[in-house]
């Protein structure tokens, strides 16, 4: 039976997502589905589940407002002048990226999204649908109006296509298989020694997380960081696709 479940459920939709056999990847990737013996058809066990009313844009907009922030900066092209600006800086970006590839580029997965309007109420009749075999070029099909429960008399979905990435692209997910691990842990090295940066989120720590691990690392860190003596008001911030900048 398991055997059956891994190869209907699992096989296809991973190979597919990754561009590499199941062989060559950490169990842990397969860990992060639970598995039940119920009829609970929830993604995780947590007792709570959702997402933010009104989306996690309304949310971020909410969190910003007030904030300074800049968008469309390559803080690591002028670097020297926006660590002039904050006593700390917290880099959210590749993590190669930032010490230069000085010992050679991590490697990631990328996300294409394909996104169609459709004449018809609901599509899906669910937010997500996984097509799990390895046929399906698309990994899943979002319908979004189904987040937030809309009735609106057309429906938006988009396809979803995982991807090799090359630089000069947007990196979604790392790659933690062992070679992509050691060559992480040569960088964070270098990490641990910088005093002004705080490295965070998937691709500053180089993790393959879900976004709730992702914000209580965050939070542990802030807490952490506004601990400290002398610490800086959060007055203001500069946002970029490297990472976002506390002022002073």
């Amino acid at each position: 039976m398991f055997l059956h479940i891994y190869e209907k459920l699992v096989k296809g939709y991973t190979e597919k997502q990754w561009g590499r056999p199941c062989t060559e990847l950490p169990a842990f990737i397969i860990r992060r589905l639970p598995v039940r013996f119920t009829f609970d058809n929830h993604y995780f066990n947590a007792r709570f589940q959702g997402i933010p009313i009104e989306g996690h844009t309304a949310l971020v907009e909410k969190m910003l407002d007030g904030v300074k922030v800049k968008l469309n900066v390559d803080s690591l092209a002028e670097k020297d002048l926006w660590d002039g600006m904050a006593r700390k800086v917290v880099y959210t970006g590749p993590i190669d990226q930032y010490f230069d590839y000085c010992y050679g580029q991590l490697e990631y997965r990328m996300v294409r999204f394909e996104t169609e309007v459709l004449d018809m109420p609901n599509y899906q009749g669910n937010a997500v649908v996984n097509y799990t075999d390895r046929e399906t070029p698309w990994t899943r099909i979002i319908e979004h109006k189904h987040f937030v429960f809309g009735d609106q008399e057309k429906t938006v979905i988009s396809r979803e296509y995982s991807a090799g990435w090359k630089p000069g692209e947007e990196p979604y997910y790392p790659i933690n298989d062992e070679k992509n691990g050691e060559l992480y842990r040569k960088y964070r090295t270098l990490a641990d020694k910088e005093t002004k940066t705080l490295f965070g989120g998937r691709l500053g720590e180089y993790k393959y997380d879900d976004m709730d691990v992702v914000i209580a690392s965050a939070l542990r860190c802030a807490k952490a960081e506004l601990s400290k003596k002398h610490i800086f008001p959060l007055s203001s911030a500069f946002s970029n696709p490297a990472g976002i900048f506390l002022d002073k």
